[in-house]
């Protein structure tokens, strides 16, 4: 008698992990002999890290915050356990219904990845580095073509990318230092200047892109390719301008660039380190922020991601490599190699 009542417990418990396992791999049931089909799978199949509630009720599928009612296929995959108890050892399938709390192996990464809503990129520094050899040439030219004596050398750019936006940058720059006397007492003058440069630098920036002289980031397009095969949505958050961003995201290709979206320039009033735009992605996206992570390669772009409550990992670029990264999840060199991958990402989320 007692051996039939730990029978029945054993699979009860095997029903409520097999019907989570089936929810989780997102199987789809048709008849009582593919749901035994399905249910024969996931026990041979090696436990995973799926989280089952030690609360089950009959009928209840408990996901998160999320609660949806089946008794129907609670009934089968609790029949079909009962058939499945004579072929499984008990220690085997207590083993599996009660061993889904979270852990360090292999298993609770995969639940990671099946938890990642979005892998969000910033743009310059991070898909290309491109603030020196690119945004920084391209406003000198700029500059130089429109007669004014303003050179940005690569020591002071440094400083001037603690202020995101390009019009934003060169309005600092020239409250600072003085603006040009053509504009030194218009205001409204002032804010022409800077929007006819911003226009001119982002034509010479997407000359210099479209040459080819300006490549990807190690390990970037690898990175893309494994998140776009697990169909993870990508982002790319920028304060650049949009059509400049775009032109970046084109070096991934067509078909890669095609399913990225881009958020970018103006399309938010308050610019890293705020995180409106990292926000406006969430709401555009319809995502949990808990569940999406950031790859950013500086203290303002990491202080956004955080702000907007995603994990973010830092990848350091050529003018941020000595900022403070102390509140990074994870902090890399680049995305090259076994070090960055979907599952290392996915980890962060456990």
């Amino acid at each position: 008698m007692v051996g039939t009542r730990n029978a029945a417990e054993s699979a009860d418990s095997f029903a409520s992990w097999a019907v989570s396992e089936l929810q989780s791999r997102k199987i789809r049931w048709t008849t009582a002999g593919s749901e035994m089909e399905a249910i024969e799978d996931c026990a041979r199949a090696p436990p995973t890290a799926f989280a089952v509630s030690s609360s089950w009720h009959v009928g209840r599928l408990h996901f998160g915050k999320t609660r949806s009612t089946c008794p129907a296929m609670f009934g089968v995959a609790r029949t079909s356990a009962r058939i499945l108890s004579k072929r499984v050892s008990s220690a085997a399938i207590l083993s599996n219904a009660h061993s889904r709390a979270p852990r360090r192996g292999p298993a609770s990464v995969r639940m990671g990845v099946d938890q990642m809503e979005a892998l969000i990129f910033d743009c310059d520094g991070v898909l290309a580095d491109t603030e020196r050899d690119a945004h920084r040439i391209a406003f000198n030219i700029a500059f130089e073509e429109r007669g004014l004596d303003t050179v940005w050398t690569e020591e002071m750019y440094g400083v001037l990318l603690e202020t995101g936006g390009g019009k934003e940058r060169m309005t600092a720059h020239w409250s600072k230092v003085g603006w040009p006397e053509s504009v030194k007492e218009d205001p409204a003058a002032q804010k022409e200047l800077v929007t006819a440069l911003h226009k001119r630098k982002t034509d010479v920036f997407m000359e210099l892109i479209q040459s080819g002289k300006i490549p990807l980031r190690n390990g970037v397009s690898e990175l893309v390719r494994e998140a776009q095969a697990k169909q993870i949505p990508i982002a790319v958050c920028s304060t650049s301008n949009e059509r400049a961003v775009s032109e970046i995201v084109k070096l991934l290709g067509a078909d890669a660039a095609s399913q990225i979206k881009v958020f970018a320039g103006d399309v938010v009033a308050k610019k890293k380190p705020a995180p409106d735009i990292y926000l406006l992605a969430k709401d555009t996206m319809k995502l949990d922020a808990s569940r999406c992570v950031v790859i950013e390669d500086s203290h303002i772009g990491l202080c956004a991601a955080k702000a907007a409550g995603m994990k973010c990992v830092i990848t350091k670029s050529t003018y941020t490599v000595n900022e403070d990264f102390s509140a990074a999840d994870k902090v890399f060199n680049d995305l090259a190699g076994d070090q960055v991958t979907l599952h290392t990402l996915g980890a962060l989320l456990h």
